[in-house]
């Protein structure tokens, strides 16, 4: 598990906001199919009791002391990340009977500790047991435990030794190298199936926080979606929407949830159509550091999303010659769509993984034709990769 913390929103009322810091993160039985249509399940119904819902789960009940010991007594140098949460501590159990090994030996784990903040800590530590207690799919991240013991609360999820997408994206230096587009593909669509997972639950589990810090990446690249802290079940019935208090990230959550506090699917589309940009840019949601004009993405690169010619202003400059110009024009189209600001115009995530699984198949295509073409003696590649300039640091024009 890697760090992964931002600035959520809070409101008492949807006209009201303010800003809290927060964060977090799971794998599992494969209950949909690899396509893009998801097979549905049943979870059971909410709000349920605290008793009834550490007793129905599938985890360990650890104790205080055995965390203690596999975190070498919550160590500094443990520490992999830290947030509004708490902080998360790397630690050692034995892989068959989860007790606590000695450092370096058994299985990595991460240890989530929560921050004595009152109520609303404890409700999202007890909602992540609720989800993650039940849901199974390898594009979740996996929880294994959890302790509740006198004031300590705790989680327990497996190791994620790549950490977040946020750090690859975001963070410069040897330690976190730029990554490919074939990469953020990969990552992008295995996201969009851990997403189309959950919308396909009955009644819909909406996740509610999807970001770059909350996508972390096992050792092979494969995406997991982690913090199920904010997750809400989605509407049931004919009704159309939960209300809810607003609760997110500045930046990624949808338009019409932040006016109304009216949630349902299409506000994870909303998103996942933000950290899709993200991807493709290599700019955050919101960054202050940019020039006026350029602090809020989605803002600044709508207008040249929708202008084939102008696609490449927006592109990741380090992505240069990586990928091919009809590629970059669908996925930015794609993305485009998930940002419709209305909701009824956004897909639905089944669609965006089956989009995003045809990226995969014409590049696989593509490698196997060369690597024919190679073994015959007259390698050529058969897509002209585009080279882009650097967007120049003009004014945007209409």
């Amino acid at each position: 598990m890697g760090a992964c913390w931002s600035n959520r929103i809070k409101a008492e009322t949807p006209s009201h906001t303010e800003v809290n810091s927060k964060n977090v993160s799971r794998d599992g039985k494969n209950l949909s199919s690899s396509s893009g249509k998801t097979s549905s399940f049943s979870l059971p119904p909410t709000p349920r009791s605290e008793g009834e819902i550490l007793q129905s789960s599938n985890l360990k009940n650890f104790s205080f002391s055995d965390l203690k010991t596999a975190t070498r007594n919550f160590r500094p140098d443990s520490v992999l990340g830290e947030g509004g949460f708490g902080s998360v501590f790397k630690g050692w159990v034995d892989e068959h009977s989860l007790t606590a090994s000695r450092p370096g030996t058994g299985m990595v784990i991460a240890v989530k500790r929560l921050n004595q903040e009152g109520f609303q800590g404890h409700k999202e530590w007890l909602t992540e047991i609720n989800y993650l207690g039940q849901l199974y799919h390898p594009n979740l991240v996996k929880l294994i435990g959890y302790c509740l013991e006198d004031e300590h609360r705790l989680l327990v999820y497996e190791f994620m030794p790549r950490g977040s997408m946020e750090n690859h994206l975001f963070r410069r230096g040897s330690h976190f190298q730029p990554l490919s587009w074939s990469l953020r593909m990969k990552i992008a669509l295995g996201a969009a199936k851990g997403l189309a997972f959950l919308h396909s639950a009955e009644p819909k589990v909406i996740y509610r926080d999807f970001k770059t810090s909350n996508i972390l990446l096992d050792s092979n690249y494969n995406a997991k979606l982690s913090d199920f802290g904010l997750a809400r079940d989605g509407p049931t019935g004919d009704k159309s929407h939960v209300s809810t208090r607003v609760m997110g990230t500045y930046g990624y959550a949808a338009p019409e949830y932040l006016a109304t506090g009216h949630l349902t699917a299409k506000s994870d589309i909303y998103s996942f159509g933000v950290v899709l940009l993200e991807m493709l840019s290599g700019r955050r949601a919101i960054d202050k550091n940019r020039p006026s004009g350029e602090h809020n993405l989605v803002e600044w690169a709508k207008p040249y999303l929708m202008n084939k010619r102008r696609i490449f202003r927006v592109l990741d400059p380090r992505l240069e010659g990586q990928y091919s110009l009809p590629q970059a024009q669908r996925s930015a189209a794609l993305a485009l769509q998930c940002l419709a600001m209305e909701p009824k115009c956004r897909p639905d995530m089944d669609e965006v993984v089956k989009e995003l699984e045809q990226f995969q198949d014409s590049r696989n295509m593509r490698k196997k034709a060369q690597k024919e073409h190679h073994g015959k003696g007259h390698f050529h590649s058969n897509v002209r990769r585009t080279s882009y300039p650097r967007p120049s640091a003009s004014p945007l024009r209409g």
